[in-house]
């Protein structure tokens, strides 16, 4: 797959409304779902089923939950490397796990599930910036 697929295939999720474990456009994801939905739309089937979670997981654990599974089916790249297409971790506190998931639109944009809002498009600021802590790249994606 190219790069501009994936962009375009989360682009077609924006506007869908924020649930949480949810993944079916149009009708509610969290990030997570984002991603998943992505997957599905361009890799078919997903290869592992998510375990039932809270919104404070990540903080209840204190493991690397989502950044181990990301390494499992994606390929781990530099954060520095990330580029259009790729799946962005961010953690919210230095000493916590990441808990949340993007993908790369451009080098200023990311595509996420907003909690209480919708899948939108915003600005890769410095704040989500200073929060990165993983990348990764579809398997087998292209240019």
């Amino acid at each position: 797959m190219r790069r501009d697929e994936i962009v375009d295939a989360a682009r077609l999720w924006l506007g869908t409304p924020y649930h949480h474990q949810a993944s079916l456009r149009g009708v509610g994801c969290d990030c997570l779902g984002l991603v998943r939905g992505v997957w599905r739309d361009l890799c078919g089937d997903e290869p592992e089923a998510p375990p039932p979670y809270s919104p404070s997981w990540a903080e209840s654990l204190r493991q690397e939950t989502l950044a181990l599974a990301a390494q499992r089916h994606l390929q781990p790249l530099a954060t520095a490397e990330a580029r259009a297409g790729d799946v962005l971790l961010f953690r919210w506190r230095e000493h916590l796990p990441a808990k949340h998931c993007a993908i790369l639109a451009s080098p200023d944009r990311i595509i996420h599930a907003h909690d209480g809002a919708a899948v939108a498009e915003v600005a890769f600021t410095p704040w989500w910036r200073r929060h990165l802590s993983h990348a990764f790249s579809f398997p087998g994606v292209t240019d």
